[in-house]
C-alpha cells in the first residue's frame, strides 16, 4: 500500500494531491509536480525561466531529502514547460543538480500550468537506497 507525505520543508499542498508518494517498503518513492513556489507558496521568479527551473529542482532536492534521498536518486523526470525553448536554453542549471548518468526524462511544452505566472512543472520517480530512506 502507498503512503503520501507533505514535508514541512517546501510549500503545503493547497488542492488534491500530495508532495511525495511511498510505494512498497519504501525504496520507490513519486514525487508531486514541484513549480517554483516558495516555502508560503509564492511563484519565484516571475517571467524568468532559469529561477522557476532552479527553484523547481531546489523544491525536489527538498522533498527527496526529507526522506533521505538525493537528486542521483532520481530514475526519471516529467517536464512541463510553457516555453520549451526558453527551457532548454537553461540546461546548464539542470547540471548543478543532476551529474550523469542523468535521469530519464519526458518534456512538454504545455499552453499554460495552474497559476498563469508558472513557467515549469516537473515530477520525479526516485529509488531510494534502504540504508538512506527515513520514513515520514
Amino acid at each position: 500500500m502507498a503512503t503520501s507525505f507533505n514535508p514541512s520543508e517546501i510549500w503545503q499542498p493547497f488542492g488534491a494531491f500530495s508532495m511525495l508518494k511511498i510505494q512498497g517498503v519504501g525504496q520507490i518513492v513519486h514525487l508531486k509536480g514541484q513549480v517554483s513556489l516558495d516555502k508560503e507558496g509564492q511563484v519565484v521568479g516571475k517571467n524568468d525561466m532559469p529561477a522557476q527551473v532552479r527553484k523547481t529542482l531546489e523544491n525536489i532536492q527538498a522533498v527527496l531529502a526529507s526522506v533521505g534521498g538525493m537528486m542521483a536518486d532520481i530514475i526519471s523526470l516529467t517536464q512541463y514547460a510553457t516555453d520549451i525553448q526558453k527551457f532548454m536554453a537553461a540546461g546548464e542549471i539542470r547540471k548543478q543538480f543532476f551529474a550523469e548518468p542523468f535521469p530519464v526524462t519526458t518534456t512538454v511544452e504545455v499552453v499554460r500550468l495552474y497559476h498563469p505566472d508558472l513557467l515549469i512543472e516537473i515530477t520525479a520517480t526516485a529509488e531510494i537506497p534502504h540504508d538512506r530512506f527515513r520514513r515520514p
